[in-house]
């Protein structure tokens, strides 16, 4: 069946043909008086004829749409045309007349309905345009997210079917040393019994040697001999040679329940954390955003593209210099959008630079540490460690408590550039741990210990995340950077070359490479992603010493803040 024209969609693509009697060309306008479409010849025409000049013709999309023609039930040979504003019902003219409407105010029903129509449209739009495919996009998300989990489960199952064989294998060394050690007592039972069965033959042996002996004096019978004979000590019966009887050791089967199995092969842990809501763009930019444009496909393509030719240089080279003021020494760096750079010292002070070295901002803290990082949106973020608190700075200066920390006091901290999330090193006087936050500062994670129960952290002053989703943290009190997945399983910890590594802080790169200060040194150490050492990056001889706080760019480039000085030094590692 073919749909009438108030069928159509909007924007279906259909052949429209002029409504003028034997013309059959496309049709691109229409009259709201005649409610006709018309081809361009034929509203040429019409626009020229003295009877419909006055017509108003409009391009064919905002047409006005034809009344439907509806009878009075009242008055069966009139059309409803009017509308009663007061009671809000259709009329005919003749139902204007009547005393149930005497005095209200009536609107022309084609209007009326011209603008219902334009508002379905524009709800049309809004579903075709942003309902429909934000819903689409939701699909991917979850398909996408469908696709994470059962990668994150296979994972799971494959640790806990390692950490099983893991077990497996001590069991069976242990089970081989307990029937070692059951050979040997067993191999010594024998050779002692072995042994007293050898003196019982000796004695029987000896005991038919003597019966001979004495049937020896016995014929030919001779007094004189067998007086003697039996008052030879030589003819003394000798006793039984002693004998023991063996003590076996005893197996006692050892004391375990499913539980204690359980332990040692780790658990699963569900989080008890309300999933978050996904993010929905909103409706006002939803037309530029349903699809990348080709400038935005341009950059990331671009940005792929440098990541897979980039490599590591022969030679590091110093490029540009910096000098802060407003700081003693550069304990941390942060670099903002735009270039800006922010450095806090070891007394509380926190500063902003531009390219140029000029101070834009200067907040005071509190005496000690400096701990801070940029977020995705371009507030600062850093830690109130005797407050017990996580502050944000917004662009405009304000500052305002964000999240705070109950007993354990904050110290390292870190924006992911992946997701937004926060993670946080923390500790009290005993215990320390990395918690992660979403952006909205809702606990979503808690990294303490490994799957044998052993603490992962000492002191966590300096956090960051690899392209990889690994935690990387710089752990001041175990000398050593301890890196967990993004599940938070530990999967190294790298604790310098040598003696006296004493790690500040860190970075990651594009390349998954890991950069950590190594102050006691004067080096700036490299590695791979998996914590293979890869070279002393920067030395003494690049200038380095003291290095505390380390970056990279958006151009690939090293930044290197140092104790002794206020100077930043940024260098080219990659090509």
């Amino acid at each position: 069946m073919a749909l009438s024209e108030s069928q159509i969609p909007p924007d279906a693509q259909h052949y429209l043909v002029c409504g003028t009697e034997d013309c059959k060309k496309n049709c691109q306008f229409y009259c709201n008086d005649c409610h006709q479409p018309m081809c361009e010849q034929c509203q040429d025409k019409h626009q020229k004829n003295e009877k419909t000049k006055n017509h108003e013709v409009v391009p064919y999309k905002q047409r006005k749409r034809q009344l439907p023609v509806e009878k009075c039930k009242i008055h069966p040979t009139k059309e409803m045309v009017i509308l009663c504003e007061e009671c809000q019902i259709p009329l005919c003219y003749k139902c204007t007349t009547t005393k149930e409407h005497r005095g209200h105010v009536f609107t022309d029903l084609e209007m009326v309905f011209d603008e219902k129509v334009s508002l379905c449209q524009e709800e049309i739009a809004k579903i075709r345009n942003y309902f429909e495919p934000t819903s689409q996009d939701l699909k991917k998300d979850i398909a996408g997210d469908v696709k994470e989990i059962k990668k994150i489960m296979e994972g799971l199952k494959t640790s806990m079917k390692a950490e099983a064989e893991a077990v497996k294998k001590l069991v069976d060394t242990v089970t081989s040393d307990n029937i070692e050690r059951v050979n040997k007592i067993e191999q010594s039972l024998l050779e002692t019994l072995y042994g007293q069965n050898q003196d019982i033959d000796d004695y029987i042996n000896y005991l038919n040697d003597l019966i001979k002996t004495f049937y020896s004096y016995l014929s030919p019978s001779n007094i004189e001999q067998l007086t003697f004979a039996l008052n030879s000590e030589n003819l003394i019966i000798r006793p039984i040679p002693e004998t023991s009887t063996p003590v076996p050791p005893v197996f006692t089967a050892g004391q375990y329940s499913k539980e204690d199995v359980a332990k040692l092969l780790g658990k699963i842990i569900v989080p008890n954390i309300k999933p978050e809501n996904r993010k929905i763009k909103p409706m006002e930019t939803a037309s530029t955003q349903l699809k990348p444009t080709g400038k935005q496909r341009k950059q990331d393509r671009e940005k792929y593209d440098m990541k897979q030719t980039l490599c590591l240089s022969s030679s590091v080279t110093k490029v540009r210099e910096y000098t802060v003021s407003g700081v003693d020494s550069v304990f941390q760096i942060s670099l903002g959008k735009s270039g800006r750079l922010w450095a806090s010292d070891e007394v509380g002070n926190l500063v902003q630079t531009d390219l140029q070295g000029n101070q834009l901002k200067k907040i005071k803290t509190r005496r000690g540490y400096g701990y801070h990082t940029v977020t995705q949106d371009g507030d600062l973020i850093y830690t109130d460690t005797d407050n017990k608190v996580i502050k944000r700075i917004t662009p405009n200066n304000t500052i305002t408590g964000f999240i705070k920390t109950g007993v354990w006091k904050p110290f390292g901290i870190h924006s992911s550039h992946i997701n937004g999330d926060i993670l946080v090193g923390m500790m009290t006087s005993e215990e320390a741990k990395v918690i992660r936050y979403n952006k909205t500062g809702t606990e979503i994670q808690n990294i303490q210990s490994d799957n044998k129960g052993h603490t992962l952290y000492d002191y966590p002053h300096y956090i960051t995340e690899n392209i990889n989703g690994d935690v990387c943290v710089s752990d001041y009190g175990k000398d050593a950077v301890v890196v967990v997945d993004k599940s938070g399983q530990h999967r190294f910890s790298y604790t310098g070359q040598g003696s006296g590594f004493h790690p500040y802080g860190l970075c990651t790169d594009v390349l998954g490479h890991i950069l950590v200060c190594d102050a006691m040194s004067n080096t700036v150490h490299l590695l791979d992603q998996d914590g293979q050492f890869l070279s002393l990056l920067l030395t003494q001889q690049q200038g380095i010493e003291y290095p505390y706080s380390v970056c990279v760019d958006d151009e690939n480039n090293l930044w290197v803040g140092h104790y002794n000085t206020n100077t930043v030094k940024v260098y080219k590692y990659l090509q």
